[in-house]
């Protein structure tokens, strides 16, 4: 692996020791880590997409939104992705 240009000396010598710790340790500090970047989310992106979501299901129960079945949309995501 590459050192990024802008990676700090401090942030090498913690991948150093991180990297000597058991898979379990890993594991909950890269949970810890990619949480701590969860606030910086803009809450009213989250107030839109509720928004939507809850509109989506409106349309879903009023019938104005036409789905698909299920098999018919797997079928086509494997005939496009295999």
């Amino acid at each position: 692996m590459t050192k990024p240009q802008n990676m700090s000396e401090t942030a090498e010598k913690l991948k150093i020791e991180l990297s000597r710790l058991s898979a379990k340790e890993r594991a909950e500090i890269a949970y810890f880590l990619i949480h701590s970047l969860d606030e910086d989310i803009d809450d009213n992106l989250e107030i839109a997409w509720d928004t939507e979501l809850t509109q989506r299901l409106e349309d879903i129960n009023c019938k104005k939104a036409i789905g698909e079945p299920s098999s018919q949309v797997f079928s086509e995501l494997r005939e496009k992705y295999s």
